[in-house]
């Protein structure tokens, strides 16, 4: 055989002969394309016997464009690599090759996966499945915390994809050790398959009517009254992102259909995680626009129509977009950050929404929980509209099925039903067996569907981790009401804890310098980077990755239950510190507050993905602990009011005034003269510039003070204008005030309700 790799020709591992083997390829292709689904060819054994093999398949004339999902550069072939992957989110093949020998990325695999249309083949190449969970995997790289590198990570998701594979519909198997045994290829007939019923789609602008209806939706959006979002939600394959290019471009057509066109220009923006999410919908907008006008080019990221305009802005950018814009169009909403979102709700009267139902980049059913409240709360007038049949594959796709089944996003939650009446005096805690966790597929679906719907960013690489990663201990609150027949209740609740820390002296100098990173521990290394306190590299922290409850049993104190129970157990079991780390917002700080843990850390950058600062809080299990927990603490106490002027003079004021609360107000202690200046001040005696430094410092101290009862906009305030020096013009348009004038009169009644606080 002719090795990919080496090109040595290997007389020990004969190849399936081309004719047979290319015959069972045709074969699926032609079962596919018969009833528009996909199919899957799996090749295990030695990885260039399995690359010579798919080398072979990729060629079929039949198969336009075939994609190589590996890390081996291969001649006149399209390989990408996982960290690229998602640039292929929008576009189409015929086949692709994912070469498992270059590590299983679950992310990749669900990502790619997508991209291949009706009648289409995925060619798995991975070692033989008897083996495999016990390869070392390239891609584990990235849950291998230190000191663990990938070669340590376990197989028991590898373990599980195996099972999956095996018992799926539409794949083919074929095993080098059969071959060398001179035993048969599978026969078409022996594939089992599911429903194939024929049916073919119009070959219009919209493909189905679901998403007519979608396009429609948008299109009232425009023309409709103000603050009347929709919604449009599917699973992928289903054209939503063609709906809002489609519906983008017949909005321009018709603003420039008017009679008057210097008074209907036309400004959409489109929004995304990242810019290629949105190819689709500008390839369709292209498509629409160009029978209207055919020399239409697409030129950084903007389609320019007769005056009128679709542009892609980055969420960030579009929070604080100034420029007047007729329409948004979010797609992959789930992706990003409720806040985010909110935020557009707010500014934006001209709205729509398009997410995933089951994503590879965030989760549609979290952002259908936590944001559907949002939506009734500030526009209930909104409209959700599903589109449920496929456009890109038929119904019953066994490759869909597949995808989802390995990487649980088709994961639920116990019923509403089935869970109404728990409290936490009717639960038990545990923190399970991970070997018999992977075996246990009710249990693992429904506490993965649990941190699917309460984090948008949980994604199909953290089921591995959940099965994989070193040092990861799993934690389950059920229910005592009994599933039939197994004696176990139904998963209520759920957390994720990280063991960090313990570092030898000599890689804890190497840190503190700057010449090491070691993967992982991120609340010992933060603290120790970045806060300078070396001994806290030397503690064990239980950080608490993930943590979620049941939707419908939230606010009953399970979520703090199940916290008491982790911090117990971490405690006997020696460590020093419990810690967490989550994009800052008041409601979660006081959460955790309630709980014992406090502020040490606030990140000074937003993060791109959740568009928020992180914080960090902790709280102490010993005294080793409280000592790191409390030099922590207080160099926080002692450099936010500083940072709040600098480095964080975007962080919102309720974080802000939150990491405040329960401080120590004697470094900035306030004299006479202060006193006498903040009273001036509040009484309308004093200008505020006369009084702004002593007011600094009564803010300070004033909102330490965890008793103080200001109200949300006094608080923001002077979080706001005395604290973090904002412009006048920006604080009154941030608190819905007038001008200068407003903003210190408002001041000044802020200013005498914290004088009341303290008497």
């Amino acid at each position: 055989m002719f090795d990919l790799l080496t090109g040595i020709t290997s007389p020990e591992s004969p190849v399936a002969p081309d004719v047979e083997l290319l015959a069972l390829a045709r074969g699926l292709l032609v079962q596919g394309r018969k009833c528009r689904q996909r199919r899957m060819l799996v090749l295990t054994g030695e990885s260039g016997w399995c690359r010579q093999l798919a080398s072979s398949v990729s060629g079929l004339p039949e198969l336009k464009r075939t994609v190589w999902l590996s890390s081996v550069e291969l001649a006149g072939v399209e390989v990408i690599d996982a960290s690229t992957v998602k640039k292929m989110l929008g576009q189409e093949c015929d086949a692709v090759v994912f070469d498992a020998f270059s590590g299983f990325d679950p992310d990749a695999f669900g990502a790619i996966s997508g991209t291949i249309c009706a009648g289409g083949l995925l060619i798995l190449l991975c070692p033989p499945f008897s083996k495999w969970e016990h390869f070392s995997d390239p891609a584990s790289e990235r849950i291998a915390i230190s000191p663990f590198s990938y070669k340590d990570i376990s197989g028991r998701f590898i373990r599980r994809l195996v099972g999956v594979i095996r018992n799926a519909a539409g794949v083919a198997i074929i095993e080098q050790h059969s071959i060398e045994q001179n035993k048969p290829l599978p026969s078409i007939e022996s594939i089992t398959t599911y429903d194939e019923s024929l049916y073919d789609l119009p070959n219009d602008e919209c493909r189905t009517e679901n998403q007519e209806s979608a396009v429609e939706a948008i299109e009232h959006v425009m023309h409709g009254h103000r603050r009347r979002p929709a919604v449009l939600v599917s699973d992928r394959g289903r054209g939503k992102s063609a709906a809002l290019g489609i519906a983008a471009a017949r909005l321009l057509i018709k603003a420039n259909s008017q009679s008057d066109k210097s008074k209907n220009a036309m400004r959409i923006v489109v929004t995304a995680p990242r810019p290629g999410a949105v190819e689709s919908l500008f390839s369709h907008a292209l498509r629409v626009l160009q029978q209207v006008l055919p020399e239409i080019k697409l030129v950084e990221n903007t389609l320019r129509f007769k005056g009128s305009q679709i542009q892609y802005i980055a969420p960030d950018v579009l929070r604080s977009l100034q420029e007047p814009v007729d329409l948004v169009l979010v797609d992959e909403a789930a992706a990003i950050p409720v806040s985010l979102l909110t935020q557009y709700l707010k500014k934006y009267s001209r709205i729509a929404f398009a997410t995933t139902v089951h994503g590879y980049e965030g989760t549609g059913r979290g952002f259908a929980v936590r944001f559907r409240k949002t939506l009734d709360e500030k526009t209930p007038g909104w409209n959700e509209v599903r589109l449920q049949t496929p456009i890109r594959w038929a119904e019953n796709d066994p490759l869909e099925s597949l995808v989802f089944r390995s990487l649980l996003l088709d994961a639920g939650i116990a019923e509403e039903k089935e869970v109404t009446g728990a409290n936490a005096e009717s639960v038990s805690i545990e923190c399970l067996d991970r070997e018999a966790l992977v075996n246990d597929e009710q249990t693992l679906s429904q506490l993965f569907g649990l941190l699917v719907t309460a984090h948008y960013r949980t994604t199909p690489n953290d089921l591995r981790n959940l099965l994989d990663g070193p040092g990861v201990s799993v934690y389950v609150m059920r229910s005592r009401s009994l599933v039939e027949g197994d004696g176990l209740g139904h998963v209520i609740a759920t957390a994720l804890v990280s063991a960090e820390g313990e570092f030898s002296d000599e890689l804890t100098d190497a840190i503190f310098s700057g010449q090491r990173r070691p993967r992982g521990h991120l609340i010992p290394q933060s603290l120790l980077t970045h806060a300078g306190i070396k001994q806290a590299a030397k503690l064990r922290c239980a950080r608490i990755m993930r943590i979620a409850v049941h939707p419908a049993l939230q606010g009953k104190g399970l979520g703090s239950k199940l916290v008491d129970a982790i911090r117990s157990e971490s405690k006997a079991q020696g460590y020093n510190l419990i810690g967490v780390s989550f994009g800052a917002a008041k409601e979660l700080m006081r959460f955790w507050e309630v709980l014992g843990l406090y502020p040490v850390r606030v990140g000074f950058r937003r993060d791109h993905a959740s568009g928020e600062h992180s914080v960090m809080m902790l709280a102490a299990l010993d005294k080793k602990g409280d000592e790191v927990y409390r030099t922590a603490r207080s160099r926080l106490l002692a450099d936010l009011p500083y940072w709040l002027l600098d480095s964080l003079q975007d962080l919102d004021c309720n974080v802000a005034a939150e990491c405040l609360r329960n401080g120590n107000p004697e470094r900035f202690t306030l004299n006479g003269l202060d006193e006498q200046a903040v009273v001036a001040f509040s009484r309308g005696a004093r200008s505020y510039e006369d009084c702004s430094a002593a007011l600094w410092r009564f803010t300070v101290t004033g909102l330490m003070n965890p008793e103080h009862r200001l109200q949300k906009l006094e608080q923001n305030l002077l979080v706001a204008r005395v604290l973090q020096k904002r412009s006048w013009a920006e604080v009154a348009t941030m608190c819905d005030l007038t001008g200068r004038a407003e903003v210190v009169n408002a001041l000044r009644n802020a200013t005498s309700s914290l004088l009341k606080n303290r008497r």
